[in-house]
């Protein structure tokens, strides 16, 4: 993980982001621990309070759980849940905006498909 200090998104946040990336990308297991607070504090010298206030975060959200006296782990249904909100912002975001283009540019959905289509074979 790389911190970027000199972001806009505070590094809690980037922290957060980098969680749900490892759990997207499956390095981070359901069910499995993640480094403790201290550890992640200490390897990427940060304050442990900042370290905390992500992986709280990310209890709010539903995609890690405390175990107490024990350490934070991924919560069952975490990859799932994250794959949902990222098809459903891609729905919101993305495609919404490229079809919008594409009727600004006076493509058809047809022309579309065909596009698709021929990228697919590339």
């Amino acid at each position: 993980m790389k911190i970027d200090e000199s972001s806009v998104t505070p590094i809690f946040m980037q922290i957060a982001a980098w969680v749900k990336e490892e759990i997207q990308k499956g390095n981070l297991k359901e069910e499995e621990q993640i480094p403790s607070t201290n550890q992640f504090a200490s390897a990427y010298r940060i304050n442990p309070a900042t370290v905390g206030k992500g992986f709280n975060l990310l209890v709010e959200e539903g995609i890690l759980y405390k175990k107490r006296g024990i350490g934070m782990f991924v919560k069952a249904g975490a990859h799932e849940k994250l794959k949902d909100a990222a098809r459903q912002t891609f729905l919101e975001e993305t495609l919404k905006k490229f079809l919008l283009e594409a009727d600004g540019l006076g493509i058809t959905r047809q022309e579309l498909i065909v596009m698709i289509e021929e990228q697919e074979d590339n």
